[in-house]
């Protein structure tokens, strides 16, 4: 996804779009997909085009800043993407618990065809939906960047501009209360939630 032999890593793009801007239409083709992704499991489908679209003119407007010595700009991008659903939080939370008063998840229908534990799954997924609605936002984008686009801690750090210990103090409250909120329904049972929230 990033630089490989005779392409040039993220950071080379970055620093070479600030002679030639055409050239940071590289940094969308490598990452709107998996940044969109992200958005709308977060705020739906709608909303994640104008999230992907303002996180890269985001990106784009402050390129001039961006630390080159990393040469992945994927955590970069994941932190302008979350500060900008951060502005939507209200979108997120009533999206969240819409999800927790009927059990059905649009987005997650789309990516999985495991259907012989969909009603367990579905009325497991209301319960992850209202727990999530009721972490801080802090702890929700600390949880949401590891469960749904693969950030390790280092990365989240990077992308929330936070120190190491504080997203793991974060994930651990977030894990603990997901945990509690599932009550006695098996975490493993949420389709579409990574490994994540089921250990740790």
């Amino acid at each position: 996804m990033n630089g490989s032999p005779g392409r040039p890593d993220d950071a080379r793009v970055i620093a070479d779009s600030l002679v030639r801007p055409d050239l940071f239409g590289e940094l969308y083709h490598r990452h709107a997909a998996a940044i969109h992704r992200y958005a709308a499991r977060r705020l739906g489908a709608d909303a994640a085009e104008d999230i992907t679209a303002d996180t890269f003119l985001t990106a784009f407007r402050t390129r001039s800043r961006y630390d080159v010595t990393r040469s992945n700009a994927q955590p970069w991008l994941y932190g302008i993407a979350a500060n900008l659903i951060g502005k939507q939080r209200r979108a997120e939370v009533r999206s969240l618990r819409a999800l927790a008063r009927t059990g059905h998840d649009p987005v997650a229908d789309t990516w999985t065809d495991r259907v012989d534990s969909r009603v367990t799954a579905q009325s497991a997924q209301a319960a992850l939906a209202g727990a999530l609605a009721a972490l801080s936002v802090g702890d929700r984008h600390v949880l949401l960047l590891v469960a749904w686009a693969d950030l390790n801690y280092q990365e989240v750090a990077e992308a929330l501009s936070i120190p190491v210990g504080t997203v793991r103090s974060r994930l651990n409250r977030a894990r603990r209360k997901v945990r509690v909120a599932l009550g006695g329904v098996d975490p493993r049972l949420v389709y579409d939630f990574p490994e994540m929230v089921r250990s740790g």
